[in-house]
């Protein structure tokens, strides 16, 4: 057994003022309640809220009392995410993690903001990997990110066992949300500790997910300090024979015979794509998409034939796929 024990924070956010002292005080309750603690991690956001004009360079003097507070600890803590003042003037939504000594060891900054909402909102490049010595190698994405599968498959193809994902959904659609971290669990054979906010951070119900999608905690819509001591044996049993002995899907990947080459912006696979409208926000009495051609008209396939880089159609002589 490899047990290493996990707190998600669901806290109140508030979006005009300053929720560092807040969530600080909540570490001193949740180690004095709960000491065996070894990692915390925080909602999306939490220290400053959702609005961009709080932005700050990196390092400041959040992150350095968030550094203090793990070395008095002896914890690993994500405190949420903030946004980051580049000197160039971009903006990113940007975490990173503590560990026991107090010392940033890793930064990321959020590969897919929330747009058409988020707008303004630079996004990241870089992935972000971390190893916990003699326990497993974790992970971190946030929120919006694991919409996108290939974020996950990007972390879990470099071994990673858990992954840490802190959000902020205040909008009606936390229970697709929720779907897709289980979904993830099982897909990638991972632990996903996913931490929504409360207030301006969120509607709540954060959760904790084992490698066969089983929840091993749901919070509610209050605040609550939920820690987990979660088995990285477990991971690495199920990798090997499978979810509950079923699929291997890690190892069913590696062993593809199949390129997917819609990943090659050149192909032109992903034409249809080009079909769509803009990135926007709907305005009241919106028709967009009420109107548009089904991809297997004939207009569609002139669009497409217009938008593709390559000259060959992307439907011809393949009835029904793409």
């Amino acid at each position: 057994m490899t047990p290493f024990a996990i707190a998600g924070v669901q806290m109140h956010v508030s979006a005009l003022h300053s929720n560092v002292e807040a969530m600080r005080h909540r570490i001193d309750i949740l180690m004095a309640r709960f000491p065996w603690t070894q990692m915390v991690l925080f909602s999306e956001l939490a220290p400053y809220g959702p609005l961009d004009q709080y932005a700050q360079p990196f390092p400041n003097d959040a992150l350095a009392q968030f550094q203090e507070d793990a070395r008095r600890y002896g914890i690993w803590l994500i405190p949420g995410s903030m946004f980051e003042k580049m000197p160039d003037g971009r903006i990113f939504n940007t975490s990173v993690v503590i560990n026991p000594e107090g010392e940033i060891v890793r930064k990321y900054s959020k590969m897919f903001p929330f747009k058409p909402y988020e707008q303004g909102i630079a996004s990241g490049t870089d992935f972000c990997v971390f190893d916990v010595p003699d326990v497993g190698r974790f992970g971190l994405s946030i929120c919006y990110d694991m919409w996108f599968p290939e974020t996950t498959r990007q972390l879990t193809s470099q071994g990673v066992e858990v992954l840490l994902h802190p959000v902020l959904t205040g909008t009606t659609d936390r229970e697709a949300e929720i779907s897709i971290a289980k979904a993830t669990a099982a897909q990638f054979q991972c632990y996903v500790i996913d931490v929504n906010g409360l207030g301006a951070g969120g509607v709540g119900r954060s959760l904790v997910v084992d490698p066969s999608s089983t929840v091993l905690h749901q919070s509610a819509g209050q605040e609550d300090m939920f820690p987990i001591e979660i088995d990285l044996d477990i991971v690495r049993r199920q990798r090997e024979t499978g979810l509950k002995g079923l699929g291997q899907v890690l190892k069913s990947f590696r062993d593809r015979e199949a390129e997917f080459s819609v990943y090659d912006r050149t192909s032109g696979v992903d034409s249809y794509l080009n079909t769509l409208g803009p990135l926007q926000t709907p305005h009241k009495g919106s028709r967009a998409g009420v109107d548009m051609a089904d991809p297997r008209s004939a207009l569609a396939q002139e669009r497409i034939a217009g938008d593709a880089t390559l000259a060959a159609p992307v439907f011809k002589g393949r009835t029904g796929t793409h």
